[in-house]
């Protein structure tokens, strides 16, 4: 049953992040006169590189599919790191909050550059800053609300001790 539980917490922090952020870049990419599609190529360019842009919806699909594995593999992280702290544990929600930013910073820093977009991220301290805020918010904080909630909670509703 925990395992269910923690599971459930890992997968749904992961998706509704994933979710949350997308629509986040979608609006973002709107004020800009960019689209969704647009978005999720780009995306799908870190695999593919600039033959993303040329693969209509399809691409576009398989951004979203990136995207989402990639926040179900950072609620994994945080999951894999709070189940061995208490303290983690105990602060999950300030955590997660923090998390987010390191998921911003590992994606922005060391997954972007190795990946084959075609494109250079300018950092101006405006964007760092959006960046670290979105991430905290719509990324750290919702994977760290569905652990808490549903791994680090036992099924009578008390936070679990270990």
């Amino acid at each position: 049953m925990a395992a269910n539980r923690t599971f459930t917490g890992i997968v749904l922090g992961g998706l509704l992040a994933g979710l949350l952020d997308i629509v986040y870049a979608f609006i973002l990419a709107a004020t800009r006169s960019g689209t969704s599609l647009r978005v999720l190529q780009s995306i799908a360019s870190g695999l593919l590189g600039s033959k993303a842009y040329q693969g209509g919806f399809a691409t576009g699909v398989l951004g979203l599919v990136l995207h989402l594995g990639i926040t179900v593999v950072a609620a994994w992280v945080l999951w894999f790191a709070a189940k061995r702290s208490v303290l983690l544990q105990r602060h999950i929600l300030w955590c997660g909050l923090a998390f987010g930013v390191l998921v911003y910073l590992f994606m922005n820093f060391v997954v972007l550059p190795l990946s084959a977009v075609p494109f250079q991220v300018k950092y101006s301290p405006a964007v760092i800053a959006q960046g670290f805020v979105s991430h905290a918010v719509l990324v750290g904080l919702p994977i760290a609300w569905c652990l808490r909630w549903f791994a680090f909670r036992s099924a009578s509703g008390s936070r679990n001790a270990t």
